[in-house]
């Protein structure tokens, strides 16, 4: 009776866990400006529910009691997540766990209105509270005996360690640079000109993600500072953001979340933990291949264009093509989220430095604000004259997300991979993109990822789904092929 009994206790866990996504997805939606005390107060409530259900007692003797040669697989992982998220809990004492909560949900709201304000020392203290508060996390989960960064970093990438990871993705940034300098001397593609209303955006975006596959009677869009997807199962939510004179941070934003919220509802169980996602890193693989190498193809161009013109017919864009070298339009920027997929996985470079040194001590939030600055001019050639295009750009840091910033190029690199696979399985499947008939690319996807939930680890899944062990050099490959073609390299 032992493995009924964990179950149960999972899926409570889970319910609780899912409630406590649904009220951070109203703070950042619909919530009053006044409640943002409360919100604090019963977001920190929560993470302590959460805490002592995760942390309760009975768990490893139920975990003891169990015949683990007479179940599945599945179970097995249901086990073993168990034990992951028990030791978690153990090792970080619930007052610290309520206090994190607490103070992200303050942060963030803390974070908007600096960014609103362009001012960083509006945000400055809650930030040094949340790297305060996320070092004693990590010296809690560490035991004084790993990095203390890979221990915030495994809570989103089981198992990934910084000496793997880091020249991993370190093996990007020259042919990344190489391939920015070649580009630089080109001409660049047409760009968008005009004002593009609002609710038209939002119409069009709608469309967008029900022709990507998306649940609409499973989800549902609204608008944020950030957008971000939410829940799961038959509640997946997604948001995205409008600016009038740019119609492609919408279309492009919601072709990201939709990537995830199509994961999100392939799960083949909405509460226990071995249907859920393996690592962030795959998670970004979605978001980023529908995104990128479906959204901002080609092919996609021929079913997107007509649509776009049908919904804003004064748009200066004449064609297809000049639709897709415009979308594909590289150019250095300020914004990791708008930037182009060569400039993309830089932007990452530049957090996960800074976010190792915080967590290390080696740098001190005071110094944050110039050292970015500092950095930005070194890599990008450019100089952050408003904070909001600097440091206070990104949410992540203000709800305590410290380790999460690499996964977005984990997933670049994985997406890459699983694009090249597809490729040679579906080798007709341009011509139905081509058409807006994306449901064959969604299933391959379900069967391939989405169905095996945690049943194996991130590199695993990835061999699983390709054939062969995931690298940095597909993802190289694509890009110079992609833009050597656009460019004229």
């Amino acid at each position: 009776m032992s493995l009924p009994l964990l179950l149960e206790h999972l899926k409570k866990t889970a319910a609780l866990g899912q409630v406590s996504g649904l009220i951070s997805w109203d703070q950042e939606t619909m919530m009053p400006q006044k409640g943002a005390t409360q919100r604090a107060e019963q977001t920190g409530v929560m993470a302590a529910l959460g805490h002592q259900l995760s942390s309760d007692p009975r768990i490893p003797d139920w975990i003891d009691a169990i015949d683990q040669s007479e179940i599945s697989e599945f179970d097995k992982i249901n086990i073993k997540e168990a034990k992951r998220s028990y030791d978690h809990a153990t090792k970080v004492p619930e007052e610290l766990a309520q206090t994190i909560a607490k103070a992200s949900a303050e942060g963030q709201m803390i974070w908007a209105k600096a960014r609103e304000a362009s001012d960083f020392t509006m945000f400055a203290p809650a930030l040094e509270k949340l790297v305060d508060l996320k070092r004693q996390e990590a010296q809690c989960l560490s035991d004084g005996q790993t990095n203390a960064y890979d221990a915030l970093l495994d809570q989103f990438e089981p198992g990934a360690k910084t000496e793997t990871l880091l020249p991993l993705l370190e093996s990007l940034r020259e042919p990344l640079v190489s391939l920015r300098e070649a580009i630089a001397e080109k001409p660049k593609p047409k760009a968008f000109e005009g004002i593009y209303i609002s609710n038209q955006q939002l119409a069009l975006t709608t469309k967008l993600a029900e022709q990507l596959g998306y649940d609409f009677e499973a989800g549902r869009i609204d608008i944020s500072t950030h957008p971000f997807s939410s829940g799961g199962g038959g509640d997946s939510r997604i948001t995205t953001r409008i600016d009038e004179s740019d119609p492609l941070n919408c279309l492009y934003s919601t072709a990201h979340e939709v990537g995830h919220a199509l994961y999100a509802q392939g799960a083949p169980d909405p509460f226990l933990p071995a249907a859920q996602y393996c690592s962030m890193g795959i998670h970004e693989s979605q978001s980023r291949f529908w995104e990128n190498q479906i959204a901002r193809s080609r092919p996609f161009a021929e079913w997107l264009y007509p649509e776009m013109k049908s919904h804003f017919p004064d748009m200066n864009i004449a064609s297809p093509e000049e639709f897709y070298r415009a979308v594909n339009k590289v150019e250095t920027g300020f914004i990791r989220t708008e930037a182009d997929e060569v400039h993309y996985n830089l932007h990452v470079l530049l957090r996960f430095e800074l976010e190792r040194e915080l967590v290390a001590g080696s740098l001190e939030v005071k110094d944050l604000e110039a050292e970015w600055n500092k950095r930005f001019k070194q890599y990008f050639g450019l100089e952050v004259k408003d904070v909001k295009l600097g440091v206070l750009q990104d949410v992540h840091w203000s709800v305590g997300l410290f380790g999460y910033f690499p996964t977005y190029s984990l997933g670049n690199i994985y997406s890459a991979c699983l694009d090249k696979a597809m490729r040679k399985d579906m080798p007709n499947r341009d011509t139905k993109i081509a058409k807006g008939e994306t449901a064959e690319t969604l299933n391959w996807l379900r069967t391939k990822i989405h169905e095996k939930g945690k049943l194996l680890s991130a590199e695993n899944l990835i061999q699983s789904a390709t054939g062969e062990a995931p690298s940095a050099q597909p993802l190289i490959d694509y890009l110079n092929i992609k833009y050597s073609e656009l460019y004229g390299l």
